[in-house]
This record gives C-alpha cells, structure tokens and sequence, in this order.
C-alpha cells in the first residue's frame, strides 16, 4: 500500500501494479480497492499499464477529512494523477464516472478517460430519485443508521428492488462491506445531486472535457442508465460511445470484458 496527499493533508491511500502508462481507477459507490471485482480489473489491466488502484475518501485506508465537499474528491484525483507522474489515464465506474468527469472539467491532467455508465437520469418519464435525495442519505448517516442508509440509497437512487436490499442483508460478507463504507454514500449523492431530475444534461456544462473519451453502457443494464450513457456521449466533445452486453455494472461487474474494451480503447493511438 503506498499514499498520496491530496490538498487539504488527507491522506489516499491505493495500490500500485504493471509498467506502462499510467491508468487510475475510480470507484463507484459501495466500492473500495480491495473490492474483488476492481482487484480483478487492475490486475488485468496491469499486463499493459501501470495501474493506480485507489481508495476514494473515507474508504478501506483513506483518510476523511471532515467537512466533506466534492472539491476535496476532485482534489484527491488530481493528487493521484500527481503521484502518477502528473498525467494519466482514468476509468470512473458510476458516480466515480461523474467524478472522473467533474474532475476532467477542473483542469486535471487526464490524457484519456473512459466513463462506465455515469448514473445520470435525463428522461422526465424515467424513474426519479426523490429531490432531497441526498439530504436524507446524508441524515440517515448523521443518526448512524447505515442499514437504513444502504436500503434508501439502493432503493429510491439506484432503483433496486428491496427484496435484493433484504438478500444482501443475509449475506453477512457482502453486508458488512457494505456496512463499511456506508458512511461515504452521501459523498456519492453530492456528487450526483442535480443530475438524477430527468433533465437533459446542459451542452456546455463540459465543454472543457475534450481529451478522447469513451462513454461504456451495458445492453442489458437499465433503460434510464442506457439513456444517460447515451446522453454524455453526445454532450462531449471528442466521445465515443460502446454498447454491448456484459458491460453493465448493477448487478456485476464483468472485468475480463470491461478490461478487454480499456485496453482497445488506451491502446488506441487516436
């Protein structure tokens, strides 16, 4: 385990593999380093580039610095592009996706960057997460009530039935990772907040993103998400989209074929 400092001293931590050129891993939410899925990908992806595998803020190793504001996540990137040799390639996984771009907006030194189905909701006739979304999740946090927490997060943001919400739950090694990192949900709901309300997304608002992008979507994954994979596509400047199936994030993540569509993409001179 090695640490970079982001700007205002916390301390990030993340793992180190492979030679080439530097790729960074951006989890989504409920995800860490050592979740065994991103393990799988870095450890694929490490055959071809340097892989910086790391814990966003208040996960596994990672400091948490208080009071959180997404400019400090944003910060945290742009200190691991730093550690990285100050330039690299990014994948963000959901609301890792958004901010990966979020970042990418704010000037970070991303030469290529790869969005795996950013959660955004764009249509008015797709399901809608409640509009103080992310104030309950972050009051259900303040009165430690993280089961309650994960069940909200899942059910009214992520649009999970609650019969799998109550499968997890007896599932004791996947709840208590849950459980773990249940604090950090309303970091995520910041960082989405705003582009969950069936609006389209604003042409200009990421008009600064124009490094070669590569927008991932799942055929079998949830209409309103396809949708929004399809939406950021358009809205950059120099974005490819790819859609096929295995692809999909919300019920596994399939690291032999994202990693086969990472490597056609980074290895790609254009």
């Amino acid at each position: 385990m090695y640490t970079a400092t982001s700007k205002d001293g916390t301390k990030i931590a993340y793992d180190k593999m492979g030679k080439g050129q530097a790729l960074l891993l951006v989890a989504g939410a409920f995800s860490y380093r050592k979740f065994p899925a991103q393990v799988q990908l870095a450890q694929l992806l490490s055959e071809h580039f340097t892989v910086y595998n790391y814990d966003r803020r208040g996960r596994g190793d990672s400091g948490d610095t208080q009071p959180y504001d997404t400019t400090h996540e944003i910060d945290d990137l742009k200190a691991m592009i730093e550690e990285a040799g100050g330039s690299a390639y990014v994948w963000g996984l959901s609301s890792g996706a958004v901010l990966a771009l979020q970042a990418a907006s704010n000037g970070a030194n991303i030469t290529k960057l790869v969005l795996h189905e950013p959660p955004f909701v764009v249509d008015a006739a797709d399901r809608k997460a409640p509009k103080d979304f992310a104030e309950q999740v972050m009051k259900l946090i303040a009165q430690n009530r993280r089961a309650d927490a994960i069940k909200y997060f899942m059910t009214k943001g992520m649009g999970a039935p609650s019969f799998i919400v109550a499968m997890m739950r007896m599932m004791p090694s996947v709840w208590s990772n849950l459980m773990a990192v249940a604090h950090t949900l309303p970091y995520d709901a910041a960082l989405l907040d705003s582009f969950m309300d069936g609006k389209p997304l604003p042409a200009k608002l990421w008009s600064t993103v124009t490094m070669p992008t590569l927008v991932i979507e799942g055929t079998e994954s949830p209409a309103s998400l396809r949708r929004g994979a399809q939406a950021i596509a358009k809205v950059l400047p120099h974005a490819q989209l790819v859609s096929k199936k295995g692809l999909g994030h919300t019920k596994k993540l399939d690291a032999k074929r994202i990693s086969v569509e990472l490597i056609a993409f980074f290895k790609n001179n254009h």
